[in-house]
């Protein structure tokens, strides 16, 4: 089997994270990655926000569990010190889509460079409010985008969760 298919079969969401800084070298390569997803008639509507300003990073984890209905002071990012948060067009028919496919490739890539990753929902709710469209006014963007979804990234703290056995019926054949 080809290093990719054992990468996918292998990788897993990671919800326990040491909080050491990962290189931005890595990162660079994760969002290159991401940069790489396939996109609905290659329009390539999806942006990352690399998030590892600390001040930041623990803004979002609160707005996020506020948003999830937690009580306060819970870290819906499990204590990752970086957020990707990948947000698309809000006008592209294909922006759910296409985010998703970015957030698979993010998290295939942490795996393959020994980072740990989880996709945290509630972006699209964080960035309908006056809050997440500040920051992206913040950072110059002004296009309407809709959030598809927080890649929280890290090294794993504790072991690394295995595979569950695949379920029954998951594949049918015409032929």
């Amino acid at each position: 089997m080809s290093d990719v298919l054992e990468k996918i079969k292998t990788r897993r969401s990671i919800r326990k994270f040491k909080p050491d800084m990962v290189s931005q070298d890595i990162l660079d390569r994760i969002i290159e990655a991401g940069t790489y997803a396939a996109s609905g008639m290659g329009k390539q509507s999806p942006i990352i926000i690399q998030v590892t300003n600390k001040e930041v990073r623990d803004k979002i984890a609160a707005a996020n569990c506020r948003l999830g209905g937690w009580k306060a002071g819970f870290d819906p990012f499990y204590g990752a010190p970086v957020i990707l948060i990948v947000l698309a067009k809000r006008d592209s028919p294909h922006r759910v889509y296409d985010g998703s496919l970015v957030m698979g490739n993010l998290m295939l890539a942490a795996h393959a460079l020994g980072i740990g990753s989880c996709w945290i929902h509630r972006a699209r709710e964080e960035f309908e409010t006056e809050e997440g469209t500040a920051l992206l006014r913040s950072l110059g963007i002004t296009e309407a985008y809709e959030g598809i979804g927080h890649c929280a990234l890290g090294y794993v703290d504790g072991e690394y969760p295995s595979a569950p056995a695949r379920k029954e019926n998951w594949v049918y054949y015409i032929r």
